[in-house]
């Protein structure tokens, strides 16, 4: 069999070949990472390993003390990150020439640095030598030496990474010298932290610390954004520098945003605490995260993401727009496994956009479908990213009842998306693919068993698992399952699951303990209680322009920004104002998350959309653009979590049902609306203008509304039946 996927241009697929997904759950290698072989290699391979399976210790059998835990998980992705990323693109396949050599400043920067985080590194070893309280006394100018020799090596790499980020000692097959003095100084970090971890839970935040330890913690900062910066760009590194400047210049400013001001002592040091990096965003990166990420590891390994894609292209690809369909349903199951709408975006658009654009959709419809969809997976259940375990500890609401309450908005969402897809197909006259071009239905199903660690997970959290117990057993089953398969997971390929669950943590652990920062500063300044108060002043006048307004800012904070860290952002700006005007948290919560999640196909930065249109050769901005039409329907549901609870499985059955169902008749209105095309045929404007009040009628979600919804939509119904049968052009 041949496959399609990214074997041909965009939109140029062989007519005779069979459409087959192969590699759809593999990561796609970032312009700047690394491909390491031989001894260094190999070493951050077992680095990987080890760090998993430090997680998967620490998580099922020997529980590591939290704060000691969260400071190596931190140190751990600092330590990969640096080694696999590069500060800049780097060209995998370049060639040193012998007469290329580092300049003569490149090698003074280099001395001094990698000298600098080594005098550190034997400061930190002398201190844990001397661990006991008499021996450490005899050298008090030693943490001050560890933390000024610190500062130099941080703040030298991260200077040197960028200035000789072109050298020839700076190849992607080998780790660039400023990189290894990086990951030096995020070990030392860790290393004098634990050393003084009593005295830092004491003292951190407080005026009794000293240099030495706001020195460390600067640090420690300066490196997370540095590796943020590599993996997520600058858009998070932008708005945590804002809020670090804010931090300081509180004193200066006006009206809600002005605070007294803190020390760099304080400030840097409140930072590496439970309420900055070391809360609630590394807390469930460290856990939740890196276990779910290593689950969807060994489902990559054992195939089961093509299995996936291949499933959707035989239930629906020979449906009208085919293709598109496909798209919907391939992309909701990978979000299961896949974090990220951009990476979601990369893995199955690269089929499904050329398959889009032969049937027949415009390359910015086939753009903006995968880039709604795919933003669409982070919000089904039962795994909908990171940003539901980040809700769950935040909120306390059990993790379960979290993800049974999005239940009914992912539905809704990926019924707006389908009804939209459908209908413009209807409307353009496409059809789907030929059946000798799809996988065969009979093998499909004879392979069903490849979704038994979903369903296992599922199982297991509904029988009263924890999350974490839950998580290891579907891991476990991915390992089994795959000896029923011939991509048979043995001994090699878990210890290559394990490296794959450490690298695609990476980025995650980096935008949760960037994020850290971010909510640290909301927190010692509180401009999260101040902006919660303007939010009840605003509601005194109108709770819709309280909602709009909350909508925009979670939105705007998210804009560029991975989902993870837009919504820890969110639910500490946000969501305690929507709380003080009496929405409650589930509610609350479930609001900024999905804004979060729908910033990734927001123009004007929209990362899905860019992502779509790089596969479907448009324009980014158009393609953004029509994402957020193929999504309009998602932008309208959270406001209905606060109109009608009972779409998030609060309140009677019957109520449950009623909402259910008229909601999704509005949905159909509202997609009826947008595409132009209503029960078969055509519609006007103005009609089209009924439709969209019908819709909003509808989803309002109150019995009078529902009512006139459906008498508006009759109206339509039958104005459009008595035109076409008065010109002999009723729709079959």
């Amino acid at each position: 069999m041949t496959t399609t996927r990214q074997a041909e241009p965009a939109g140029e697929v062989a007519p005779l070949h069979t459409v087959v997904a192969e590699g759809a759950d593999d990561l796609p290698r970032a312009h700047n990472e690394r491909v390491l072989d031989g001894l260094v290699g190999r070493t951050v391979m077992l680095g990987c390993v080890l760090f998993t399976a430090m997680h998967l210790y620490a998580l099922n059998i020997a529980p590591i003390e939290t704060w000691t835990f969260r400071i190596l998980h931190v140190a751990g992705g600092l330590l990969v990150g640096f080694a696999i990323t590069a500060a800049m693109s780097v060209d995998p396949d370049a060639v040193t020439s012998g007469a290329r050599r580092p300049s003569g400043a490149e090698r003074a920067m280099a001395t001094l640095t990698l000298a600098a985080s080594l005098y550190a590194a034997g400061c930190a070893l002398v201190l844990w030598g001397l661990s006991d309280a008499r021996g450490a006394a005899f050298h008090p100018a030693l943490p001050m030496h560890l933390a000024v020799s610190l500062t130099l090596a941080s703040t030298l790499g991260v200077l040197a990474s960028w200035a000789f980020c072109r050298a020839p000692s700076s190849r992607g097959d080998r780790i660039h010298w400023p990189d290894l003095a990086l990951m030096v100084s995020a070990l030392v970090v860790a290393a004098y932290l634990i050393f003084v971890l009593g005295r830092w839970r004491m003292a951190a935040g407080t005026p009794l610390v000293g240099t030495a330890e706001w020195l460390v913690a600067a640090s420690g900062i300066l490196l997370i954004m540095e590796l943020t910066r590599r993996i997520a760009g600058l858009a998070l590194i932008v708005i945590t520098s804002v809020f670090l400047v804010y931090a300081f210049a509180g004193p200066y400013l006006p009206g809600i945003l002005a605070h007294d001001g803190y020390t760099a002592k304080r400030f840097f040091t409140y930072l590496y605490t439970d309420s900055g990096v070391l809360g609630p965003t590394t807390a469930v990166s460290s856990t939740y995260i890196i276990l779910f990420i290593t689950f969807a590891a060994f489902l990559q390994a054992s195939k089961v993401g093509d299995y996936f894609v291949n499933f959707a292209f035989a239930m629906a690809g020979r449906s009208r727009g085919g293709p598109a369909k496909v798209a919907v349903f391939a992309s909701g199951l990978m979000g299961m496994i896949n974090g990220t709408s951009a990476g979601n975006v990369v893995a199955t658009g690269s089929l499904t956009i050329p398959l889009m654009k032969r049937v027949g959709y415009h390359p910015l419809s086939a753009g903006g479908i995968e880039a709604a969809a795919s933003t669409g997976g982070q919000i089904v259940p039962p795994i909908m990213g990171a940003g539901a375990f980040i809700m769950a500890e935040i909120t306390g609401i059990p993790y379960t009842e979290i993800a049974f309450a999005a239940l009914i908005p992912a539905a809704l969402y990926f019924l707006a998306i389908y009804l939209m897809v459908d209908l413009e197909a209807r409307r353009d006259g496409m059809q789907g693919l030929p059946r000798e071009q799809l996988p065969q239905v009979g093998e499909m199903v004879k392979r069903v068993y490849l979704f038994l660690p979903i369903i296992i997970l599922i199982a297991t959290l509904f029988m009263g698992y924890s999350v974490i117990r839950a998580g290891t057993l579907a891991m476990v089953s991915a390992a089994v399952v795959s000896w029923l398969t011939p991509h048979w997971m043995g001994p090699k390929a878990l210890l290559r699951a394990l490296e794959l669950g450490a690298r695609m943590s990476v980025p995650l652990i980096a935008v949760c303990a960037c994020a850290g920062i971010i909510v640290g500063v909301i927190s010692l300044t509180g401009v999260g209680a101040r902006f919660a108060s303007m939010l009840l002043g605003i509601a005194d006048t109108s709770h819709f322009l309280a909602l709009f307004f909350a909508m925009c800012i979670s939105i705007l904070l998210g804009m560029g920004m991975p989902t993870t860290a837009a919504y820890a952002v969110a639910a500490s700006v946000v969501a305690p104002g929507l709380q003080q005007i009496g929405i409650s948290p589930l509610v609350s919560h479930f609001f900024v998350f999905y804004y979060a999640v729908l910033s990734a196909i927001t123009p004007p930065v929209a990362l899905a959309g860019y992502a779509a249109a790089a596969i479907s050769n448009t324009n980014a901005l158009k393609t953004a653009a029509t994402s957020f039409k193929f999504g309009l329907a998602a932008f309208i549901v959270p406001f209905m979590f606060f109109y009608s609870p009972a779409l998030l499985m609060q309140g009677a059955w019957w109520e449950i049902v009623r909402v259910a169902v008229t909601a999704s008749i509005g949905i159909y209105l509202l997609a009826a609306a947008l595409q132009g095309y209503f029960l078969a045929a055509p519609v006007g404007l103005v009609a089209r203008l009924v439709l969209g009040v019908a819709a909003l009628a509808m989803i309002a979600g109150g019995l009078v509304t529902d009512l006139m919804g459906l008498g508006l939509g009759a109206t339509i119904w039958g104005v459009q039946r008595w035109r076409h049968k008065s010109a002999g052009t009723l729709p079959s």
